[in-house]
């Protein structure tokens, strides 16, 4: 719960009350762009080093990911997206890294969640499978590039994001 206090995430009033707490536009955009920092470092730290079993944990998590989205389900389609974004964080090996992805990454769950549920997680599928093709090509400035863009391009308010698909 303290964890969850620290990102902002839930208002407590000990011995009271724990309500979830509306997130703000400038505390999701400013963990928007250091999230979006992390995932790039992790794969500058990466490229070159990645394994074809790297990649195939990568692959699965997107055909996860793909699946989800065609059923619907924006939960699994966000553990998928988790599980694919955390091969090159863990390959990295870098632990400031991941404790600043700990600390910051709660705070854009909802937005990505939001988009999961719209009609932009199709372009989350796609942004996934050309990151993971620069991944395995080794071509270390594009694949930087895309993983920085594929977080900054999260929404930096909730309301921004586009609405639910119908059907």
């Amino acid at each position: 719960m303290l964890k969850l206090a620290d990102s902002g995430l839930v208002v407590t009033q000990p011995g009271r009350s724990t309500i979830v707490s509306t997130i703000e536009t400038q505390a999701l955009s400013d963990a928007r762009d250091v999230v979006a920092a992390m995932h790039e470092l992790a794969v500058c730290e990466t490229i070159g080093k990645l394994t074809e079993v790297h990649i195939d944990r990568m692959r699965s998590a997107n055909s996860r990911f793909q699946k989800a989205l065609e059923a619907g389900d924006a939960i699994a389609a966000l553990k998928a997206d988790d599980e694919l974004h955390a091969v090159p964080v863990r390959a990295s090996g870098n632990q400031a890294l991941q404790a600043v992805l700990d600390r910051f990454g709660p705070v854009v769950r909802r937005a990505e969640l939001l988009r999961f549920r719209s009609s932009d997680g199709q372009a989350s599928l796609e942004r996934h499978t050309k990151l993971i093709e620069l991944c395995a090509s080794g071509k270390a400035e594009d694949a930087r590039r895309l993983a920085f863009d594929m977080w900054k391009s999260l929404p930096s308010s909730i309301d921004s994001v586009a609405q639910p698909q119908s059907g």
